[in-house]
C-alpha cells in the first residue's frame, strides 16, 4: 500500500471512528431523554426542553474527527515516503480516543437527562461533567495535530 493511500485510510479511519462514538453517543443520551420525558408526561410535570443539550453534546467528536481528516487529506498530495504508517497509527488511535470520548459522553449525558428530568436541578454540574469527557476528545485532537505536524 503506498504513503498516500494509507494516508487517505488513516483519514476515514479517524472520521468514521469519532463519527461511530458519536452515533453510540448521541443514540445512548436521545434514549434516555424520550424515556425522561415519558416519566414527565406520565407524571404530569413539564418535559424539560434542556434535555436536548445532553443529547446533542456527543456529536462534537465527529467535528473533530473530520478536522484531523482534513489535515491528513492536506498530506496525501506533496507525501514523504514514510508518511503513510505515522498517518495511519495516527488516524485510528485518534479517532478511537475521540469516539470512546463521545460515547462516555453519552452515557453520562443519558444520566443527566434522568436526573435533570427527575430533580429539575443541577443543570449546570451536569454539563460540566459532559465537558470534562469532551476534554479527553480535544486533547486527543490537538496531541494529534501536533504529531502530524511533525510529519513533513
Amino acid at each position: 500500500m503506498s504513503d498516500a493511500a494509507m494516508i487517505v485510510a488513516g483519514a476515514i479511519a479517524c472520521l468514521g471512528l469519532s463519527g461511530a462514538g458519536s452515533a453510540f453517543g448521541t443514540g445512548f443520551a436521545a434514549s434516555a431523554a424520550v424515556a425522561s420525558w415519558k416519566k414527565c408526561y406520565a407524571a404530569g410535570k413539564p418535559a424539560p426542553f434542556l434535555l436536548l443539550s445532553f443529547v446533542g453534546a456527543p456529536i462534537t467528536q465527529t467535528l473533530y474527527g473530520m478536522i484531523l481528516m482534513f489535515i491528513m487529506l492536506g498530506k496525501v498530495g506533496n507525501a514523504v515516503a514514510g508518511a503513510g504508517v505515522p498517518c495511519l497509527v495516527s488516524g485510528v488511535f485518534a479517532g478511537l480516543a475521540i469516539g470512546l470520548s463521545a460515547l462516555f459522553q453519552g452515557r453520562a449525558g443519558a444520566a443527566a437527562c434522568d436526573a435533570q428530568a427527575e430533580t429539575n436541578q443541577g443543570f449546570t454540574n451536569y454539563l460540566a461533567a459532559l465537558g470534562i469527557v469532551e476534554t479527553v476528545a480535544i486533547f486527543a485532537m490537538v496531541f494529534a495535530l501536533i504529531a502530524l505536524g511533525s510529519i513533513k
